[in-house]
């Protein structure tokens, strides 16, 4: 599988990033195998949180076993110095590592938290002692909200290794700023700091709970994925040639290995085929999910 260099922390992360949040819908054994799985296609960057059930303790034993040869993204909901640090040391414990590659503000959705996170007392001022501590090694942030907000994040924050926000077709196509994470993008290249893609295979929103209630539904995903090869295969090459580094997986185990044989072909686009991805994806429903904008 291909590589692309990650901004400027040193190290080529694959195209495909597994979304170890997969590994929560498992029992270890199997937890096992699909990171055994991921490790053979190549892939060597990985992302958690503690936010995605058990996903860290049954990441641990491959994580440590194979702990060389992978890029180990994690990030806190944490805004407070204090929290962060708590949040911090519970994922080390739960991963079994001494080290985490890249830790990340995960899922900053409004202003007053980036000034929260930003002040003398905040979850920055802990990453920043952790990191002189050699308990993390970069910087990162996530987000699944308004571009602006993340431009903004990285004005404030100078040491931002990595960005993580929503990309593809569907918000490609729209013309709202609200979904300009191209501004991001480009702004992320001028200043080396690596891209993250997440949602690269969101259909749309899932029907009204009335509807479709979450237990009947066929993916564990937050949102409505693609789900035959030929569009994970246009959602993933459409989503690289817009020059990310590399597209998170979804969080359903069953998308998987379909993501990594796309990953493993990835071709970049033309602009007349990306134009054409775009064209087929505008009808589609926003993919940020709506539970995320309360």
């Amino acid at each position: 599988m291909q590589t692309r260099p990650l901004g400027t922390t040193g190290q080529d992360s694959s195209v495909v990033t597994f979304g170890a949040i997969a590994l929560n819908w498992l029992e270890q054994e199997g937890a096992d195998q699909l990171v055994e799985l991921v490790l053979d296609h190549g892939v060597n960057h990985f992302d958690v949180a503690p936010t995605y059930g058990d996903a860290e303790l049954k990441l641990g034993p491959k994580l440590r076993e194979y702990r060389e040869e992978i890029f180990l993204g994690c990030k806190t909901q944490e805004r407070s110095y204090e929290g962060a640090w708590e949040k911090l040391e519970r994922s080390l414990d739960r991963l079994g590592v001494d080290t985490i590659d890249l830790y990340q503000v995960h899922g900053l959705e409004y202003e007053d938290e980036l000034d929260e996170i930003t002040a003398d007392d905040g979850a920055l001022a802990a990453f920043r002692e952790a990191k002189d501590e050699g308990l993390i090694e970069h910087i990162g942030l996530t987000s699944h909200g308004d571009p602006g907000l993340i431009l903004d994040a990285l004005d404030r924050i100078d040491d931002l290794a990595t960005v993580m926000f929503p990309l593809n077709p569907v918000v490609d196509a729209k013309d709202d700023e609200e979904y300009d994470y191209q501004a991001v993008l480009d702004r992320a290249d001028r200043e080396d700091v690596g891209t993250l893609a997440i949602k690269a295979f969101a259909g749309g929103s899932w029907p009204p709970t009335a509807e479709l209630p979450e237990h009947r539904r066929p993916y564990a995903n937050w949102y409505e994925p693609v789900d035959t090869p030929e569009a994970i295969r246009d959602r993933l090459n459409y989503t690289l040639s817009q020059g990310v580094t590399s597209v998170v997986s979804p969080g359903d185990p069953k998308l998987v290995q379909m993501v990594l044989d796309a990953g493993d072909r990835f071709a970049e686009l033309d602009a007349a085929a990306q134009r054409a991805v775009r064209e087929d994806a505008r009808h589609d429903g926003s993919p940020v999910p709506e539970q995320l904008h309360h």
